[in-house]
């Protein structure tokens, strides 16, 4: 099986992390975007362009089976798209786990870390009304503009890294929120900041485990055997820094820029 993964930048290698626990007889073609990152501070068309770009690239370099989008503001604007436009591919998009933490919370009251673009997207603003009326829950959402360019320079746990990450935390430990959703598949990175500065036993959701099962269940529905190795690829549209894919992946495959074709 082929599988096709792209982000703005590393953060979605903590998909392909969970993945790499589940999946065998694959292999994956990441694409970190950093030539256009980040995504959550751009418009839902200039996001859907770089969904489109990447989609076909990897469909046609690669001859890919599945798709996931390891990020969840390129899924809040570009998934009903794209599954329209290439509807025998097995697409997975990333969605903020809302419903997981409805169900782990104890205090009622949880946080929800996410880009600009995912919070204000209308696939989250219908997933957070719909679940946050299952049960009485508080939704304290925060954007966190800047958080993803810190993670992708390396200074996850750098003090101005520390001191954004408090002054959107401070108010949900004041208002005893005992769950945060992680909203970003960089965010995971920081999960020991965020746990520090809420000094107690917080809960964090994310949902790369999820995916992983996900894609195992939709893949063997397809005649997958899951037996065999799996091979990482790493590309990427611009500059990266290579010792944060060590920092969550280990030494996998390789590392190759590219130039991506223009839809025109």
């Amino acid at each position: 099986m082929k599988i096709g993964i792209f982000d703005s930048g590393l953060g979605g290698l903590t998909v392909v992390q969970a993945m790499t626990k589940v999946i065998k007889g694959a292999e994956i073609f990441y694409v970190a975007d950093t030539k256009n990152a980040p995504y959550g501070e751009k418009t839902s068309e200039q996001i859907l362009e770089y969904s489109l770009t990447i989609t076909h690239y990897l469909i046609k370099t690669y001859q890919i089976d599945a798709l996931i989008l390891a990020c969840n503001t390129a899924t809040s604007s570009a998934i009903t798209h794209l599954r329209e436009r290439f509807p025998s591919l097995i697409i997975i998009g990333t969605e903020p786990g809302i419903k997981p933490a409805i169900e782990q919370t104890s205090s009622g009251n949880i946080g929800v870390l996410a880009t600009p673009a995912t919070l204000k997207g209308d696939k989250y603003q219908a997933l957070a009304n719909t679940l946050s009326s299952t049960k009485d829950v508080s939704l304290f959402e925060q954007a966190c503009p800047g958080l993803v360019e810190q993670i992708e320079k390396g200074e996850s746990h750098s003090m101005e890294t520390k001191n954004l990450l408090e002054k959107w935390l401070i108010p949900m430990r004041e208002c005893q929120v005992d769950t945060i959703v992680l909203g970003c598949t960089h965010y995971p990175l920081v999960s020991s900041v965020i746990e520090e500065i809420m000094q107690s036993n917080i809960k964090l959701i994310h949902t790369g485990d999820a995916i992983a099962k996900h894609l195992l269940l939709r893949s063997r529905s397809k005649g997958h055997d899951n037996v065999g190795a799996l091979k990482v690829h790493l590309y990427t549209t611009g500059e990266i820094r290579e010792s944060l894919i060590d920092d969550i992946l280990g030494n996998y495959e390789i590392l190759e820029k590219i130039d991506l074709p223009s839809l025109s």
